[in-house]
């Protein structure tokens, strides 16, 4: 054990992982005013893009997504469970093809126009505040690109003596 918690000190990231849970829980809630339950908003990008391609595996669709394959493995289960995606045996015994359900796709043409307002409302959003949000994302992006998050918090790290 340190001699100090750092634990103590306000995470940076708190504010951050708030302000996104709170956007999420928020365009949730416009879900649920339209009868929409068990619905996510992490579930728009898989089912639209299912429902413009077709069945994928899920390695295929987290390819599709730019999002690794264990993060949409969990989503297309949160998606089975919902009763919005089916999963069935793909090309070997390895793979499985994930497929909308009827409810799936009824609810892709709503979720489009939904994915539409919400990015509506991001670039909203970035003319309201003197450092819009998605050049904030992209500048961090590139510093991150010229030194690692990795290579950055080596540098500042400090390990306990044995």
């Amino acid at each position: 054990m340190t001699s100090s918690d750092p634990t103590a000190v306000p995470d940076p990231w708190h504010a951050l992982r708030e302000l996104l849970a709170a956007m999420d829980a928020e365009i949730e809630q416009v879900y649920v005013e339209r009868g929409i339950e068990g619905v996510r908003p992490r579930f728009a990008y898989p089912l639209i893009r299912l429902a413009h391609t077709g069945p994928l595996t899920i390695r295929e669709l987290a390819r599709s997504l730019d999002r690794s394959h264990s993060a949409v493995s969990q989503t297309v289960a949160a998606l089975r469970r919902e009763g919005l995606v089916t999963s069935e045996p793909g090309p070997d015994a390895r793979t499985r093809r994930i497929d909308l359900t009827e409810r799936g796709r009824s609810l892709v043409p709503f979720l489009e126009a939904e994915w539409r307002a919400t990015h509506a409302t991001v670039a909203e959003l970035d003319g309201e505040v003197p450092y819009a949000m998605t050049a904030v994302v992209e500048e961090v992006r590139r510093a991150l690109e010229r030194r690692s998050m990795r290579q950055r918090v080596l540098h500042h790290l400090v390990e306990p003596s044995q």
